[in-house]
């Protein structure tokens, strides 16, 4: 296994790389102890057999520069085959602004060509490449120096195997004409916004059991001085508080480092020194906020829609047999919260639009119109017209 160690080896790979038609790419990270992912490790292979076609590339390495890879990676002649890329691309987005162009997601891939709602990396290499994986250096300490033979031979692997699966799903997807569903799944993991967290927008990823405008005001500065915090000092969210401690302190309100030493549930290291202040400047500013100013409570009208649950039995098994019929995950085309929300009226949810209203999403609706019925076959279900 060969392991580059200088920008000029990485280069040199990258520019056999581009002379390819694609090249597959892993990496192993860690993210336990930081705000953002730190990358330990990129795996990359090109189409081959011999030891030089695939390589790990030890970014942790003094000196060694990624920027053959990030201009590979910007190199449209070249597909860049990733397994369950989001994680991946999002470390690359932060460190280097870059995607990956094109981009061929395998695990978005199998589940339009039928391998299920759970297309795991392990279940594909068994299935297509009909070899055995060992998995047992998968949650090691991928920053530790020197690796191991074992995790050399297993991070190896994720790129080797994933060769064989990209050419068998590219060529499944040639044939049936369904490209064009995995590109318009992939168009999210290519958007900025995708892994862009706004401080001023943490707030909304909180869960609160309370309407007041005044609470959420509170609550909205106290998560947006822990984001910005938090993302500075390149630290978990939860290091410098934990939301059932943010949601504590937008109740009690604290205004004083003695007010906060009576917080039941924050860590030791927020009473004092920069997150103090940081909490008490926060609960200041949400007390002090206009009533104009402050937040609305997010909308849960969905919670509370008046679903037919006869109605969404009969979705869910329209949605079966059409996923069966067309071999698709049906994970892929619409959620439980979808089905819900098709059967209590509602027409603003994502299996009505592009691919998936072509194989789900306008037979729903007839469903829920009365203009088409449901019978069982023998072991199959089938759709007719009323």
């Amino acid at each position: 296994m060969i392991t580059i160690t200088t920008t000029e080896a990485l280069a040199e790979f990258c520019t056999r790389a581009a002379t390819h038609p694609y090249v597959t790419v892993d990496t192993e990270f860690l993210r336990e102890r930081t705000y953002y992912s730190k990358l330990c490790l990129v795996q990359m292979a090109v189409p081959g057999d011999a030891d030089e076609d695939a390589v790990l590339v030890d970014p942790l390495v003094e000196g060694l520069s990624l920027d053959p890879l990030h201009d590979l990676f910007r190199d449209e002649s070249v597909v860049k085959v990733f397994h369950a890329a989001r994680q991946d691309l999002e470390i690359f987005f932060v460190e280097a602004g870059v995607f990956p162009k094109p981009l061929f997601d395998t695990q978005v891939a199998a589940m339009v060509c039928g391998f299920g709602d759970q297309a795991g990396y392990e279940t594909l290499v068994r299935k297509i490449a009909k070899a055995p994986m060992d998995k047992s250096s998968r949650f090691t300490d991928w920053s530790r120096r020197p690796l191991t033979d074992a995790q050399k031979k297993y991070a190896i692997g994720d790129v080797t195997h994933l060769r064989q699966i990209y050419e068998y799903l590219a060529a499944e997807l040639e044939k049936s004409g369904r490209g064009p569903w995995v590109e318009e799944e992939l168009s999210i993991l290519t958007d900025p916004a995708t892994y862009t967290i706004q401080p001023e927008d943490a707030w909304k990823r909180l869960k609160t059991r309370t309407n007041s405008s005044r609470f959420l005001g509170i609550a909205k500065e106290l998560a947006r001085f822990r984001e910005a915090y938090a993302q500075s000092r390149n630290i978990p969210r939860n290091r410098v508080m934990k939301d059932d401690a943010l949601m504590e302190l937008a109740s009690t309100k604290p205004r004083s480092l003695q007010d906060l030493n009576r917080s039941r549930l924050l860590l030791r290291e927020a009473r004092k020194g920069e997150i103090a202040d940081g909490i008490l400047q926060a609960v200041t500013a949400g007390v002090e906020t206009a009533q104009e100013d402050l937040p609305s409570a997010p909308d849960k009208s969905r919670d509370k829609l008046q679903v037919n649950p006869a109605l969404a039995d009969l979705l869910r098994v329209l949605l079966k047999a059409r996923c069966e019929q067309e071999r698709v995950a049906q994970k892929l085309i619409a959620s439980a919260a979808d089905l819900d929300a098709l059967a209590a009226g509602k027409r603003d949810v994502q299996a009505l639009r592009g691919w998936r209203a072509q194989v789900f999403g306008q037979d729903a609706v007839r469903l829920c119109e009365g203009k088409l019925a449901l019978a069982a076959k023998g072991q199959r279900v089938e759709v007719f017209e009323v």
